[in-house]
């Protein structure tokens, strides 16, 4: 029998599916297998725990989701994915650091915060974004320093 937390899993996989990701386990990675690769239970720095998924778009790092059980407040979750932002490994090639693109989910619920926004806060969303609507949000920002976020045209 699963747990609430596998369950709210299972919704979030087939989430990802319906919009592009492609799912793989941390012990199997192939980040040519797609556009937007999420690995699941990826093992952060010392201290930092596991992210549920790690997103990975275009072969770099991009964001977490972090999984909840239904029911869960979401908007307490916000911290959490934020620490999972800040402990990326340092051997791993990311857009931007921390990661701006968090997601807490409970499968049913969503919410997502981009750190790319000049005041970032947690937003309801009834869908994951595909890959590509990410990726022209987050590769204009690569390496932006301290240059402001700046939106895509159209």
């Amino acid at each position: 029998m699963e747990n609430p937390e596998q369950k709210a899993r299972k919704a979030i996989d087939e989430m990802l599916r319906q919009a592009g990701w492609v799912i793989q386990d941390v012990a199997r990675v192939n980040l040519g297998a797609a556009r937007g690769v999420a690995i699941r239970e990826f093992p952060l720095k010392p201290g930092y725990g596991f992210a549920d998924y790690l997103l990975y778009i275009d072969g770099a790092t991009a964001g977490v989701i972090e999984a909840k059980k239904e029911g869960a407040t979401l908007t307490g979750v916000e911290i959490q994915t934020r620490r999972y932002s800040e402990g990326l490994p340092e051997r791993l090639p990311a857009h931007v650091r921390p990661l701006p693109l968090c997601y807490q989910s409970t499968g049913t619920e969503t919410r997502f915060t981009c750190g790319l926004d000049p005041e970032p806060r947690s937003r309801r969303v009834f869908s994951l974004q595909r890959p590509e609507t990410l990726a022209a949000w987050i590769v204009p920002n690569s390496g932006r320093g301290d240059r402001p976020y700046a939106p895509p045209a159209g």
